[in-house]
């Protein structure tokens, strides 16, 4: 394989800046570069020049011998000043070398895979990682990458694996010293992960929400004070404010950290009889955006019922509390009253719907988990035929292995693995 390179940090001046090279060669080209490298897995300060002998920066120098490192090849790091005149002169002279190119984006996660350093789930927590904005996101993803998801999986494969070689051990050696009724075995072996799967493949959907953000909705009748509550949430004129009913005729989105968790609120047209055809709609994304929101913040006026059933993790609160002087659960954008609960209340039902959090968090995930249920539960279900019908459960238990082994990668997919690492940046 090539050897690669990449600045591992962004972009632009710095006061440090990383630059990594793996692969079969980086021992040997950093040696041209800095002289002795230091002992693997430490660090040494070295003095980095060109092939004239030319110092182009004093860096720190460290270095890993494969498979110890995080691609599982020989790799190196320059810890270099972080100067934009300094990466652009040590990136052009490692580009000179033979069989020395610039790594593509994701490319050293990629060979971390096929090195067997991560498995395909880690490789997407490692891109959760470092997309993480909140705490809940951090943590999230620093589970996925520790290989928590991994290793259950594994055990999942092999009590399958377990299960479809009693079948077939029945099957093939019939007549010899094997037992004809394995069928309690492989019954209790198959109802087990059974419900570690369903388990797990419940809390997907929230732990995707974790990942990519909960949605609040701000829902009411026009003129109730939607948009005024959104800016001060945002603590900016996010949304236009008028006096005039049906201003708001888009869905204005806001994001926010609310107590370690990525949030979007959303800001939607009045809900009313219309028959402007713009605002009916805006009015009929309102509703859509509403119906799948995590939580509805209904607005309403005394007396006035919700456009919409409140669910019981929803919220009705009386609009404009700096007019009739009511307490929570009575709230004003304008004055700031009742703001402060409605945040707390929201951030605790909030930390309920997290609290139902898998380890799975990608879609994906919950396809090939749905895909070995589909294949665990139709041998469940021929198992109760007899031993005659042992190869065709044999043969869904297979299917149900296949799914498992691609969610992590053991069986991969060009295109899915070039989707993956498409969003990962170049020194990653």
């Amino acid at each position: 394989m090539d050897t690669i390179f990449a600045q591992a940090t962004a972009s632009g001046r710095a006061g440090v800046s990383v630059v990594r090279i793996s692969g079969p060669k980086a021992h040997e080209i950093c040696t041209q570069l800095v002289g002795q490298l230091p002992a693997a897995r430490s660090s040494a300060l070295r003095a980095v020049k060109d092939q004239s002998g030319e110092t182009i920066d004093r860096a720190l120098v460290l270095s890993f011998e494969r498979p110890n490192s995080f691609t599982g090849e020989d790799v190196v790091e320059l810890h270099l000043h972080g100067s934009i005149a300094i990466i652009r002169r040590v990136l052009a002279i490692l580009g000179s070398f033979d069989g020395v190119r610039l790594a593509d984006p994701g490319e050293f996660t990629r060979r971390a895979l096929e090195n067997n350093r991560l498995d395909l789930v880690q490789v997407e927590g490692l891109g959760d990682l470092i997309e993480a904005e909140t705490e809940a996101q951090r943590k999230q993803a620093l589970r996925v990458l520790s290989g928590e998801l991994g290793n259950r999986v594994e055990e999942w494969r092999k009590s399958l694996i377990r299960a479809a070689a009693l079948l077939e051990a029945t099957i093939d050696f019939a007549d010899e010293d094997v037992p004809v009724d394995v069928s309690d075995e492989v019954r209790v072996l198959l109802e087990e992960v059974g419900i570690s799967l369903k388990r797990e493949s419940a809390g997907t959907a929230t732990a995707e929400r974790i990942r990519t953000g909960f949605e609040v909705a701000i829902v009411g009748a026009p003129n109730v004070g939607k948009s005024t509550l959104l800016n001060r949430l945002a603590g900016r004129e996010a949304a236009i404010t008028s006096s005039i009913a049906g201003t708001t005729r888009d869905v204005i989105e806001v994001r926010m950290d609310l107590g370690g968790l990525a949030v979007t609120f959303l800001d939607t047209a009045g809900i009313r009889e219309s028959d402007d055809e713009i605002e009916v709609l805006g009015i009929q994304r309102a509703l859509d955006r509403a119906i799948r929101a995590d939580i509805r913040v209904f607005l309403t006026e005394r007396g006035e019922e919700p456009p919409l059933d409140p669910r019981e993790i929803d919220m009705v609160l009386l609009a404009k509390s700096d007019i009739s002087g009511d307490i929570f659960p009575a709230v004003s954008g304008l004055s700031g009253s009742g703001i402060d609960e409605l945040l707390a209340t929201l951030q605790s039902r909030l930390e309920q719907l997290a609290g139902n959090v898998g380890l799975a968090t990608h879609a994906r995930h919950a396809v090939a988990m749905e895909k070995a249920l589909e294949g665990l539960n139709a041998a469940l279900s021929i198992l109760k035929a007899g031993p005659d019908f042992y190869d065709l459960a044999s043969a869904e238990l297979r299917m149900g292995i296949h799914a498992l082994e691609v969610l992590v990668g053991r069986i991969d997919s060009e295109n899915l693995l070039d989707e993956i690492f498409v969003s990962f940046c170049l020194g990653k």
